[in-house]
């Protein structure tokens, strides 16, 4: 695992959903809370942080469902973008997927954010000419979605 990162400690959970919310990665349906506390306890989920000048400057999260591994909310403090950050990260995850013989790494970008596709395919990410489906199995949760949609 590259050393800029370790697991987020309990008392950083805050300041972790912080840097998320400044990055724009939280939706009102999928409360970062409960993504959380189902990493915490998951055994095939973690969540990695890397400190500079004191503070979180990035952040990310990271599982297997057994035949790939996922990245989840990756993010780079504003303060800190545009200094290998980024890149810092997602190595981190890779190695992490690599140290659990999974074969590849898959993430899941809005199709709107063009300067973050960029970046990934920068690193050598390509469109996995896939499409995600979705069927909500907490009502409340799809009720939150739909009319965000509706708005």
């Amino acid at each position: 695992m590259d050393t800029d990162f370790r697991p987020m400690r309990d008392t950083e959970t805050d300041l972790v959903i912080g840097l998320w919310d400044l990055c724009g990665l939280t939706r009102p349906w999928n409360q970062p809370e409960a993504d959380i506390a189902l990493v915490q306890a998951n055994p095939n989920a973690e969540i990695f942080v890397a400190e500079a000048e004191g503070r979180i400057a990035a952040a990310f999260m990271v599982g297997h469902d057994a035949h790939r591994a996922w990245v989840y909310y990756l993010a780079v403090h504003p303060d800190f973008q545009r200094q290998g950050w980024g890149g810092k990260a997602m190595r981190a995850a890779e190695e992490w997927g690599r140290s659990r013989n999974m074969p590849k790494l898959h993430l899941m970008v809005r199709r709107t954010n063009e300067a973050v596709i960029a970046f990934y395919e920068r690193l050598g990410y390509c469109d996995a000419e896939t499409i995600v489906m979705e069927r909500w199995l907490d009502a409340e949760r799809s009720r939150i979605k739909q009319a965000a949609k509706d708005k």
